[in-house]
């Protein structure tokens, strides 16, 4: 009999996915509008936010090793309780004259706490799902992640806009203990781990085993995660940065448009992710470098429009078009790309690939903003020189590892049969 993919487990961990999301966002948003009013700078929050990633790099690998040694669960209850306890005790104790103290601790303290949330929670999908469904279940998850994207923004600008801060603070506060409270009544299985020595030892020992995992026994893993990360340097340095330089420097163009165009991009997300769904089962993992073209496919009109005297407006639509289609494509193959990595890593061990996967795609999104801020300041006036040869090297990469990804399609095969 086919099992429901939304259990009881599974159904607790969208909804209070959900919640914890919509949370960070609407936070997000207000505090980076906060320091805007109190220091005139969008750059000084960006660069705080940037600062507070670090610790999630750095301690992911721990995150891991936490989510594979204890119970996810209890880890998921305690990180969203203490979420929710921090950003309450921020809210009481800020004031405009400790503003940028305070914020700048809060994310520093999110951060570390998401560097142990997100590969438990990552984890807990192939506990709750298996074969097809993790695909799906990391498409739904996704999908979650897209609309309260999606919707957070307006309803976090129109509540900081009545408000004020402190009330936003605190709807993210009923966020997070709502998520704390749904996960209470998850049931997962506790596999217990044998212990030797202190704990420094079996942090040493994990680590240097799930290295030796990634590295000898399961190379296409590493592989994928390589790719993973690749395609996220591409994407998010092209998006992020791209995007808003295009739109509002190189067209000419307000806000609003580029509002719309970022609005435009959160619903390819959704779509990619629906796409993604439906597509398990039909969509072979040998076609993934397929999807990984497509990608570098969708970029390269938004370069070959500036050759031509095509006029504002449709330069605008060109753009936006090529860049949903890039944003779906990627969706997709974020979403296999991560599925197939859990389903051929064992469950002592999902934890801690899954904290490196977090680790790298973090690492090659920054580094993509830097690197295409250089490159777009230096081609303002030729924005094709950078669009075009991108999408033709991605292009090049997807078709590339084709063989790669129908040998683990062959291997996937032969584990069914």
């Amino acid at each position: 009999m086919e099992k429901r993919l939304f259990t009881k487990n599974f159904t607790l961990l969208v909804l209070g996915q959900a919640s914890s999301l919509f949370g960070n966002y609407i936070l997000r948003l207000a505090l980076s509008m906060y320091v805007l009013e109190v220091t005139g700078s969008a750059a000084m929050f960006a660069g705080i936010l940037s600062v507070a990633t670090v610790p999630t790099i750095l301690l992911s690998p721990l995150g891991g090793i936490l989510a594979d040694r204890a119970d996810r669960r209890k880890i998921m209850v305690a990180l969203d309780a203490l979420t929710g306890t921090a950003v309450f005790c921020a809210a009481v104790c800020l004031s405009r004259e400790n503003a940028l103290a305070v914020i700048g601790i809060l994310l520093v303290v999110l951060s570390v706490l998401g560097a142990f949330e997100t590969p438990t929670v990552q984890a807990c999908i192939p506990q709750m799902l298996a074969g097809d469904d993790i695909i799906r279940g990391n498409a739904v998850v996704n999908q979650v992640a897209s609309v309260s994207y999606l919707i957070a923004p307006l309803l976090g600008g129109i509540l900081y806009a009545a408000f004020g801060l402190k009330p936003v603070m605190y709807a993210s506060v009923v966020c997070f203990f709502l998520t704390a409270l749904l996960e209470c009544f998850i049931r997962l299985g506790i596999k217990p781990r044998d212990h030797h020595g202190n704990v420094l030892s079996i942090v040493k020992e994990d680590f240097l085993g799930s290295i030796r995992f990634i590295h000898k026994e399961q190379p296409d893993i590493m592989k994928m995660l390589f790719l993973a990360a690749l395609s996220r340097f591409f994407v998010m340095g092209v998006t992020l940065v791209g995007l808003p330089f295009l739109v509002r420097t190189v067209l000419g163009l307000d806000a609003k448009y580029y509002g719309g165009a970022e609005s435009a991009l959160a619903v390819a997300t959704i779509l990619g992710s629906v796409a993604a769904g439906l597509l398990t089962g039909s969509l072979k993992s040998g076609r993934l470098s397929l999807v990984l073209a497509m990608i570098g496919l969708c970029i390269i009109p938004a370069g070959v429009v500036f050759l031509f005297p095509a006029g504002t407006v449709m330069d605008y639509a060109v753009i936006v078009v090529a860049f949903c289609g890039m944003q779906a494509a990627i969706s997709i193959f974020s979403i296999f790309a991560v599925s197939m990595i859990q389903q051929n890593t064992p469950d002592h061990m999902i934890g801690k690939v899954m904290a490196y996967t977090s680790a790298a795609t973090m690492c090659a999104q920054p580094v993509g903003q830097m690197v295409y801020g250089f490159l777009f300041d230096g081609f303002r006036e030729a924005v094709y020189l950078v669009l075009v040869p991108t999408g033709i090297v991605v292009c090049v990469i997807g078709l590339s590892v084709s063989g790669f990804f129908r040998k683990m399609e062959e291997k996937q095969d032969s584990v069914i049969e």
